[in-house]
């Protein structure tokens, strides 16, 4: 199975990002996502400059189609084909309708708390609508299947005092989400009581501000670190990696963490 490994790339916003490319064909093309980054226009970008789709056209000349997506503060790998063709193919096989199970999409989290163990989230979520994009859906609809496999790789204390606790706990979580539900995996581990540092829409009000305050820098802590899949066309498995960039590493180093992968 090849497998490729790049380090992430950070946005910037005093130039215009080149993402790192982790692998292209005739076919497809996957990027290094940075936070922050769009993966495409939208009606909430009218302040942004830059998207994923349009710096992946212009780096490597050829027009892109996106196949799924990343949430704009979620880094990671994300997946373009070259044709119209390919994409309807890799777009079925990303859909709930894919019974095949012809992709597996590996996420980390930090969390929380003291998340241990492994287990199945199954919960079902309700769709998450926007405001103005699904103006005109129905906000009826009942709740959907969502399941989301976890993993606890490892933990970390701080002996610091944070509103009723004695000490700041964390978390990091290996995750396979088994459905693709809208902020799935976020509202998953906020059901868990475990929500994702730095999550602003699930998460915690006193463990954000002090993540902040203590590491130094202000990111939703989800990476998209794994893309496995069969090849539409030569029916070969690929998988694509990429690596924690230095904001991780910074984290891993601060909460005396050695973690291989």
């Amino acid at each position: 199975m090849p497998t490729i490994t790049k380090t992430d790339s950070l946005l910037t916003n005093a130039e215009k990002p080149l993402l790192n490319i982790l692998y292209q064909d005739d076919y497809l093309v996957a990027v290094d996502k940075p936070a922050g980054l769009f993966v495409h226009r939208s009606f909430m970008d009218k302040d942004e400059n830059y998207f994923a789709l349009q710096l992946v056209r212009d780096q490597i000349g050829k027009y892109v189609y996106p196949v799924h997506r990343l949430d704009k503060p979620t880094s990671g790998v994300l997946l373009f084909a070259l044709t119209k063709d390919i994409a309807r193919k890799m777009s079925e096989m990303f859909s709930q309708k894919n019974s095949n199970k012809t992709i597996q999409k590996t996420y980390y989290a930090l969390v929380r708390g003291h998340l241990l163990g492994e287990n199945l989230i199954d919960y079902p979520l309700k769709e998450k609508l926007d405001k103005l994009g699904d103006k005109n859906v129905s906000r009826d609809k009942p709740a959907q299947a969502a399941q989301t496999y976890y993993q606890s790789i490892t933990t970390a204390s701080l002996p610091i005092a944070l509103g009723k606790y004695d000490s700041v706990r964390y978390s990091l979580i290996k995750l396979l989400p088994k459905t693709g539900r809208r902020h799935q995996i976020r509202r998953h581990l906020a059901h868990l009581r475990h929500p994702i540092i730095g999550d602003i829409n699930y998460g915690d009000n006193k463990q954000n501000p002090f993540f902040i305050q203590h590491f130094g820098f202000k990111r939703l802590m989800l990476i998209a670190k794994q893309l496995a899949f069969i090849h539409p066309v030569s029916a070969e498995p690929i998988s694509i990696d990429v690596e924690f960039d230095q904001l991780w590493q910074a984290v891993f180093k601060q909460l005396d963490w050695s973690i291989e992968f």
